[in-house]
């Protein structure tokens, strides 16, 4: 194998998942830093979820948010669910790992906050689940998911925002999830 010329590959593959997906997201990450910035006005905040890399960009959101993104400024709400292992690990075992965020949505959620919920495929159970979670709490959701979408599409109320990339590879669509985050952390710092 040629190494260099794969290494190359990856990077034209990144570009091309970017490229494919701009016309198809942008608007829906309009739609959803609009969503943001109404919750942040009614003082309300963001909660995040998501497994594997997907937890690490929901931690991620969440550090631009209650930091900085480019811009000095207040922090703003956010928690990701996916940060305390004492947490996620006494809800695992004493009940089940699919409650690991619901659970933590119906005791930290309220209503005018958002969830921010990300699966690469929309079809992990915990994520389903906080979904439906979120909507008894009377929260928005904002569902980063890839490829179809997934169950997840499904339970989406019609206040809900999906940014899905029409994608497969679940790499792929990790590093465009990533870029929406960055413009969705720009768009918040531009709006405020």
């Amino acid at each position: 194998m040629d190494t260099l010329q794969h290494v190359n590959q990856l990077f034209s593959a990144s570009i091309a998942a970017k490229t494919e997906s701009q016309a198809i997201v942008a608007p829906k990450i309009v739609q959803a830093a609009d969503l943001i910035i109404q919750c942040l006005q009614q003082q309300c905040k963001i909660l995040s979820c998501g497994n594997g890399g997907s937890a690490g960009d929901a931690q991620h959101f969440s550090s631009e948010m209650l930091n900085r993104f480019e811009k000095i400024r207040p922090g703003l709400p956010a928690i990701a669910l996916t940060t305390d292992c004492f947490t996620l690990t006494s809800i695992a075992n004493d009940y089940q790992f699919d409650i690991v965020f619901s659970k933590q949505i119906y005791a930290l959620g309220q209503e005018g906050d958002v969830l921010l919920a990300i699966s690469t495929s929309g079809n992990s159970p915990n994520i389903l689940k906080a979904v439906a979670a979120a909507q008894q709490r009377q929260m928005n959701v904002i569902a980063l998911t890839g490829n179809q979408g997934g169950q997840l599409r499904a339970l989406l109320q019609p206040n809900d925002v999906e940014i899905c990339v029409p994608n497969q590879s679940t790499a792929r669509i990790q590093e465009v999830h990533l870029l929406i985050i960055h413009c969705l952390c720009d768009l918040i710092d531009q709006m405020l």
